[in-house]
Order: C-alpha cells, then sequence, then structure tokens
C-alpha cells in the first residue's frame, strides 16, 4: 500500500478538503463551480491575486503577464461545443491594467493562453472569460501549437481519467527577459504546468517544464518536480497542503502513476 493509504493523516486532510470544496462549491453544475472558494491556491510573490469566475491568478506588473493562472478541471467540463473566438481584452480587474493586445501586433509571437480556452467549451461565459490579456503570454507559434497544446491535450485527457484536477500553470519570470510591445511585455523562456489529482483514495501530482521552442519530444521527458519550478520562481504552489504531504509530493519527479498512452 501506498505511503497516502497508510496515513491516517491523510484521509482527515482529504475529509476536510472534501467539506471545504463542498461548502464553496455553488451546485453540482460545472458551469457555475465557485473556483474563488477553492483552498489551494499557490502563493503570489506581486500580492496582485486576480479572482475571476472560472479562474484566479497572479499578476506581475512588471513583466506584465501573469505569474501563475490556477483552475479546477473536471472530466465534466470537457466538452466538444463550439464558439465564435471574441476578440482579446484588457483585464478590468488587474488594477495597474493588463497588458494591451497590440503588444503583441507584428512581434513574431502569439497570444498563448495560460488556461487554455478549450478547457472552458462548458459555457460561453466561461470560455469568452480565457481571452482576457491576463490569461496569456508571448509564445513562438511552433511552441504553442506544438509541445504546448499537446500538454493541453493531455490535461484534458488526465482531466477525463481522474476526474478531478487542479491545474497550476504559467512563465517562468526573471530579469532580462526578451520583451515587445510598448508596454515590454517579457517573453518568458520556460512555460511550466502543475497537475494534482486529489480523487480518492490517492491524491498524486505531476509538474512540467518546458523550453520555450519547438520540441518533438515526449511530454514524459519535461516532468520535473515541483521543487524544482519553485525554486525557479520562488512560488510555493501549494502551501495549504499538510507539510508531510507537501514534501512527499513537490520532491518527487516519478511519473509512473500518471498514464502517457
Amino acid at each position: 500500500m501506498t505511503f497516502f493509504k497508510k496515513t491516517y493523516s491523510f484521509k482527515l486532510f482529504l475529509n476536510s478538503f472534501l467539506l471545504l470544496f463542498t461548502l464553496f462549491s455553488c451546485d453540482n453544475d460545472t458551469s457555475k463551480i465557485d473556483i474563488t472558494g477553492f483552498n489551494y491556491l499557490p502563493t503570489s510573490t506581486t500580492n496582485s491575486i486576480v479572482k475571476h469566475q472560472y479562474y484566479t491568478l497572479s499578476y506581475n506588473e512588471k513583466y506584465e503577464q501573469a505569474e501563475w493562472v490556477a483552475y479546477q478541471l473536471k472530466d465534466k467540463q470537457i466538452v466538444s461545443t463550439t464558439f465564435k473566438r471574441p476578440y482579446f481584452e484588457q483585464d478590468p480587474k488587474v488594477k495597474t491594467g493588463s497588458a494591451d493586445w497590440k503588444n503583441f501586433k507584428n512581434s513574431g509571437y502569439t497570444k498563448g493562453h495560460l488556461l487554455a480556452a478549450a478547457d472552458r467549451k462548458f459555457s460561453k461565459e466561461a470560455y469568452d472569460e480565457t481571452f482576457l490579456t491576463s490569461n496569456v503570454s508571448p509564445q513562438v507559434y511552433d511552441f504553442n501549437a506544438g509541445i504546448w497544446n499537446r500538454l493541453e491535450e493531455k490535461t484534458r485527457y488526465w482531466a477525463q481519467k481522474y476526474e478531478n484536477l487542479y491545474v497550476v500553470t504559467g512563465g517562468v519570470l526573471s530579469d532580462h527577459l526578451k520583451t515587445i510591445g510598448y508596454e515590454d511585455v517579457a517573453v518568458p523562456k520556460f512555460f511550466y504546468k502543475i497537475l494534482l489529482d486529489y480523487t480518492e483514495p490517492e491524491i498524486k501530482v505531476i509538474a512540467f517544464l518546458m523550453p520555450h521552442n519547438e520540441s518533438n519530444k515526449a511530454l514524459y521527458e519535461f516532468v520535473v518536480s515541483i521543487d524544482e519550478i519553485e525554486s525557479l520562481t520562488g512560488i510555493d504552489f501549494f502551501p495549504a497542503l499538510p507539510d508531510e504531504i507537501e514534501k512527499q509530493l513537490e520532491g518527487s519527479s516519478d511519473y509512473k502513476d500518471w498514464s502517457f498512452r
């Protein structure tokens, strides 16, 4: 049996987690889940957390983008509805003002979603909310449409397989990055995505750190520990987890419990 199956404290944590989730969820309709009450947000290095209806982000004004976007992804939210793509708009909830989409014009970079629009096709409102400029980062096309898209598709596959995921994603922001546009929007050299599967009776995580360039490598070749991403970003990704469980999860880069097919 695994460490988590044998540890009473984990069962206590999981029961408390499920109780919190129930209290903060609006109802069983996945289009009305109140993720603002979800208890596992990362820390913010800027103290600029913005809570939208269907996701939460931490905005970094210095780099004109989110340092992370966090959201819940459930199996029932993965649908194939077709919505007309809206225009990108600045985020009215970012007090300092999110980057203007015009920064990307003729820059050679696409507006790469952090929370993928395809993860929010269960309602038009949720879908449109992903087209705020606080939810994008400059990405070269071959990366955005290639390895990054493959990871997004695999994330949706895992959401359907494991039923409930919590996703945190963003670019690694640091000094001396290339910038684009009149607002100096930073171009990350690396992007990360962290997945937490909290389905009973076990809990597991997997983290990816990808260089910002085209790649034909298998996704598992980009698996790293959460600790490694934390050391690069200065972010504590699951501060609400009990210390013993957080240490166990965040120090591992083992992906054997995740289905790569």
